[in-house]
This record gives C-alpha cells, sequence and structure tokens, in this order.
C-alpha cells in the first residue's frame, strides 16, 4: 500500500517537474522570439527610415537641376534674341514664347515625403506593438515568475523606442503646444 502511495507521488512529481521545465523552456522560448522580433522591426525601422531620407534627397535634386537647366536655358534665349546688352528697342513686335517651370516636380517630392512618413509611421505602430505584446507577455502570471528565473528581459527595451521630434518630445514634457508653423 505505501509502495502505491509513493509510486503515485513519485509520478505526480515527475509530472510536475516534466511541466514546469516544459513551462521555463517554453517561457525562454517565446521571450527570445519577442526579442528578436523587437530587434528585427528597430533595424526595418531604420532601414526604412534611410531609404526614405535618401529617396527625397535623390528626388528632391531634380527640381534644383531643372532649375537650374532651365535659368541656362532661358538665360540663352534670351541672349540669342536680344543679345548680352538685352532689348534695347522701344517695342518688341515678336511674340514671345519664354520656357515655362514645371512645378509636377515639387509635387513629386512631396508624394515621396508623404509616402515615406506614412510607411515610417506604419512601422513605428508595429515597433510599438511589439514591444506592448512583449511587455505584457513576461508582466503577466506565471510567466512573470519565470522570465524573472531565466533574467529576461535580456535587451535594453528602452533603446528600441520610436523615434521622435524634439517639438513632440518638448509637447509631451510640457503637456503644450502651440499651432503649427509651416512657415
Amino acid at each position: 500500500m505505501v509502495g502505491k502511495v509513493l509510486a503515485g507521488l513519485g509520478t505526480v512529481l515527475a509530472i510536475l517537474v516534466i511541466f514546469t521545465i516544459s513551462s521555463f523552456i517554453g517561457t525562454n522560448n517565446t521571450c527570445v522570439r519577442f526579442e528578436k522580433n523587437i530587434q528585427a522591426q528597430y533595424g526595418q525601422n531604420q532601414n526604412n527610415y534611410d531609404n526614405f531620407w535618401k529617396r527625397v534627397q535623390e528626388v528632391a535634386q531634380v527640381p534644383k537641376m531643372y532649375s537650374d537647366d532651365l535659368k541656362k536655358v532661358y538665360d540663352s534665349a534670351i541672349q540669342g534674341r536680344y543679345g548680352k546688352e538685352g532689348s534695347k528697342a522701344m517695342f518688341n513686335w515678336i511674340q514671345e514664347h519664354n520656357p515655362t517651370f514645371d512645378a509636377s516636380l515639387y509635387k513629386q517630392v512631396q508624394q515621396v515625403v508623404e509616402g515615406g512618413r506614412l510607411a515610417f509611421e506604419a512601422d513605428q505602430k508595429t515597433l510599438i506593438d511589439k514591444k506592448r505584446e512583449y511587455e505584457t507577455y513576461i508582466g503577466v502570471f506565471p510567466q512573470n515568475l519565470m522570465v524573472k528565473v531565466l533574467s529576461y528581459p535580456k535587451i535594453d527595451l528602452a533603446k528600441y523606442d520610436i523615434v521622435t521630434s524634439n517639438e513632440t518630445q518638448l509637447a509631451f514634457e510640457t503637456k503644450r503646444t502651440g499651432a503649427l508653423q509651416v512657415r
């Protein structure tokens, strides 16, 4: 009889040990996945931001180049018509056909900026969500006990905060903001 009780207790103890070990293994593996996902998303945010700025810089060069080229063409056209001194005649009976500046290039820059900002915002939201999920996971019972034993988080979560502007930081610190100044 005592042997059956001891065997039963041994079985229960073995099941508890196996369950505990598997719980720790599962918690560890989940924490590793969360941390790697946060790090990868942060890297994606950097990649997106870098790509965004490079695209803006590249596209923004086009209006400058176009403006410079237009000035050369316009100056050549005027000098070709009137000479270096310009027109000295009181009336020019020549119908003027001066080059025009294409403002659509500025619209293209604006579209690149808007698209880049929206894509970066989406990546920032994803990073916020990944951090929230991880912090929730490591904060709930019984994971909160296991993560302490396993020494999680192993990464500094503050390092993976979103990128923001000085103006936004100041507004949230002071709880005050003013009207947006475009110019």
